[in-house]
């Protein structure tokens, strides 16, 4: 193959590539931020940062992802239950490039404000040294996969739960069982 056909091949795969929004040049060139913040043409990133200094990719309300959280004591071993519902929402599987997709990342699951998982998936098991005797805030917040918090009007999509764990109290049998309230005011 001459060079002028292997040129016009490659001319020929960028213009491809372009078409689904990646570059054939190195990262600097594609925009990408030293930060690990990608400015896709998803979205807008934001001054604004999370509590860990994660900047805000601001999305329009109509197409936004949503996410809701459910939060059930498990009396078998003193865990909590967590349970969220995803609209227009995808869990990236692990490996992907950290780039922002529509609608696509992971969800943090914090406590009182704190991360203590990245799920990929809908269903997590919050063990009970996490959430102490006491009231706790627990936030499902979504994240694309270059780390940025999906964001509408400049504020995180998340939903929280407000769960309560009392302290543990001996049974008639005598052993001690942790007594808790289930998720209240999901938002």
């Amino acid at each position: 193959m001459s060079w002028s056909r292997a040129l016009l091949t490659a001319l020929a795969v960028c213009a491809l590539l372009l078409a689904g929004s990646a570059g054939c040049d190195s990262g600097d060139a594609q925009g990408h931020k030293g930060d690990g913040v990608s400015p896709s043409p998803v979205g807008k990133v934001l001054d604004d940062t999370d509590e860990q200094g994660r900047h805000y990719r601001e999305v329009g309300k109509k197409g936004a992802p949503e996410v809701g959280i459910e939060v059930e004591p498990d009396a078998a071993d003193d865990s909590w239950d967590v349970t969220l519902t995803v609209h227009d929402f995808r869990f990236s599987p692990a490996g992907v490039k950290p780039v922002a997709v529509a609608g696509r990342g992971t969800v943090r699951l914090l406590v009182d404000g704190r991360t203590v998982a990245r799920l990929r998936v809908p269903e997590y098991r919050l063990a009970s040294d996490l959430v102490p005797h006491g009231t706790h805030h627990v936030t499902a917040r979504l994240y694309a996969d270059d780390g940025t918090v999906w964001a509408v009007h400049g504020k995180p999509i998340e939903s929280t739960a407000d769960i309560t764990a009392s302290a543990a109290q001996a049974t008639p049998d005598g052993d001690k069982a942790l007594r808790s309230a289930p998720a209240q005011g999901a938002k």
